[in-house]
């Protein structure tokens, strides 16, 4: 049997990690500014991560959902602690795109209505209500796409409202992602997101806030959308929760009511999924990793604004969209084959996309910054 060939990949073969670094099998290593999509958020390997996974792993790995598990309640009082969400409940799960689905049916349930806005340039994930609400025809399948599912451009208020005022009342949820990643690091201006929360309240449509890659940190802040005076009904997260361990969750205001049965999943929450989202949130209180990400990525910026062929720098914290003159992906190619560094790409095929770990260093932004030099000066 062989793979099922999905994935465009690059001709290496990472076999080790630690901090920053990759090795692959040859024994090249190699600066991971990208990881892995914002997944690695305290970076690869952290001692107090695999002590908590190698612990666990020495009592109980797994069991369904149908018994106690006091990690899963852990982890929702110390997520609700550094997120501010004390009063929020927690639905646990496998994925972002899960958590986006999950959301996506709860909001449906609450109001009874069927329809969901989304917005020009989202990625919300690929499976069947996430992807109708993804900006990007090509992984729509046909069984996928309906009319209950309704864009708006980014960053457009009259569209917005002139959306609402025409199918408000069947308007379930609008889902929004905190700071657009695969869109090219879209951030929504303050104006936006307010007239968003006005409208949802005036049409009973609950707010879902996507902050599965800007959320844990990245932005500086634990959630992106807590830099303006906005509360949604609902919040997604995964990537960065569990430092490449797979687990999503979906915080709920208490509005909502449980029921038996209304959500559920067999792997989501399980015991070494928890124990790697408590070691996340640990190390980044301990080591004040939000605080480093606005420090750093203020940092970043400062060194490269002046670089040539560079547009705009679109950034929060650590989520960085580095615009260039031209398509990025010689840029990207020649950082990772001739200076060994890992970045990312996007939608937007000018951007070059940089998401480190939130415990970066001086020491290897340095290495990023010199090797984007060289490139750049090269053009």
């Amino acid at each position: 049997m062989n793979l099922f060939n999905v994935y465009p990949l690059f001709n290496i073969n990472p076999v080790k990690a630690q901090g920053s670094f990759l090795w692959d099998d040859k024994g090249e290593k190699y600066l991971d500014f990208y990881g892995g999509h914002a997944v690695i958020s305290i970076g690869h390997n952290h001692p107090h991560y695999q002590n908590k996974l190698k612990e666990q792993l020495e009592k109980i790995s797994f069991y369904s959902n149908s018994v106690q598990n006091e990690l899963q309640a852990e982890l929702a009082e110390k997520l609700g602690g550094i997120s501010g969400y004390e009063d929020y409940n927690l639905f646990l799960c496998n994925s972002g795109a899960e958590a986006n689905e999950n959301a996506l049916k709860l909001a449906s349930f609450h109001n009874g209505k069927t329809k969901v806005l989304y917005f020009s340039g989202s990625f919300h994930g690929r499976t069947s209500a996430a992807v109708s609400v993804t900006d990007n025809p090509k992984i729509v399948a046909p069984v996928n796409f309906s009319e209950r599912f309704i864009k708006s451009e980014w960053n457009d208020i009259k569209q917005l409202e002139e959306i609402f005022e025409g199918q408000g009342s069947e308007i379930s949820s609008v889902i929004i992602e905190g700071i657009q990643g695969v869109g090219g690091i879209m951030i929504p201006t303050e104006e936006f997101l307010s007239k968003i929360k006005e409208l949802c309240e005036k049409y009973n449509a609950v707010l879902i806030l996507d902050e599965v890659q800007s959320g844990y940190g990245r932005s500086g802040y634990f959630f992106a959308h807590q830099e303006f005076e906005i509360k949604p009904d609902i919040i997604t997260t995964a990537k960065g929760m569990g430092n490449g361990f797979p687990i999503g969750g979906v915080l709920i205001h208490p509005k909502f009511e449980a029921s038996n049965g209304l959500l559920g999943t067999t792997f989501g929450g399980n015991h070494l999924a928890c124990a790697a989202a408590i070691a996340v949130l640990d190390v980044m209180k301990e080591e004040k990793l939000m605080d480093n990400a606005q420090q750093m990525g203020d940092y970043i910026e400062n060194e490269i604004k002046d670089f040539p062929h560079i547009k705009s720098i679109r950034r929060k914290g650590l989520m960085i969209g580095i615009e260039l003159d031209q398509d990025c992906s010689e840029v990207r190619k020649s950082l990772l084959y001739d200076h060994h560094i890992f970045t990312g790409n996007s939608n937007d095929k000018s951007v070059l996309r940089v998401l480190p770990a939130l415990n970066i260093g001086k020491e290897e932004t340095d290495l990023f910054v010199g090797a984007l030099k060289v490139v750049l000066d090269k053009i």
